[in-house]
Parts: structure tokens; sequence; C-alpha cells
């Protein structure tokens, strides 16, 4: 959900949507960017306290870099690697994907990695 629009919800009934910026893990701290409250009021950026955030939800459904991850791999077997923290699938350890599509890499390969992904997208897999 990072660099997602989210609606967070604290213990105090208070609401703020804005941008996931950040979060600790441990303490489950948020950072969100380009704020605005029940109140109508816009902040550029808050920090909540993890012992104060009730929830953090989102509109957006995640895209499924796993589900297209598989798709690729049907293509190129044993050659595909997916980096779940940065996002990212990389191919024949050359093409790099993400979300957006392809993000390094060119050639037949990669000609042929965009066919898939633009497939998986037709298919609302995404």
């Amino acid at each position: 959900m990072l660099q997602k629009p989210v609606t967070v919800k604290t213990s105090s009934e208070r609401i703020y949507s804005g941008t996931l910026l950040g979060f600790d893990s441990d303490s489950l701290s948020i950072c969100l960017g380009d704020v605005k409250d029940e109140k109508g009021t816009v902040q550029h950026r808050i920090f909540l306290n993890g012992n104060i955030v009730e929830y953090v939800a989102t509109t957006e459904k995640p895209f499924d870099l796993q589900g297209l991850a598989s798709r690729l791999e049907k293509v190129f077997p044993h050659l595909v690697k997916v980096h779940e923290d940065a996002g990212v699938i990389v191919v024949m350890d050359k093409i790099r994907v993400s979300e957006e599509g392809i993000i390094e890499g060119s050639g037949p390969a990669s000609d042929r990695v965009r066919r898939v992904i633009d497939e998986f997208l037709r298919e609302g897999k995404g």
C-alpha cells in the first residue's frame, strides 16, 4: 500500500485520508502525505503513532505481482525472480518489471514479457 491513497482511523475516532509514504514495522507508526482530515483541513505530512492507529484502508486493488510472476514463469521457466519488497520481478536477470510495466530491458525477450503483461492486464488480473 506504499505510495497509494489510504484512509486511516485512529483510536480517537479521527479519520485521515492521504498517501501512505512510509511505516515502521516495529511500532506500526505511519507517515501520510497530502493529508486531509474529516474537517477538510489539509496538511503536507503527518506522522501517526502506531499505538493510536485503529485501521488503514485502501480502495485500490493491489497489483498481483505474484500472479504476474507465475504467468511469466510459464513462458520463462526457472528464469523469473520476485523481489516483493521492491515490487519488482526480474526475468532472465536482465528484464525488470513492476506494476507500471517494463522498467529495464529491451530486445525480443523484453517484447515477449510486454505481451505477457498486456494479456495479464487485459484479463483484469493486475
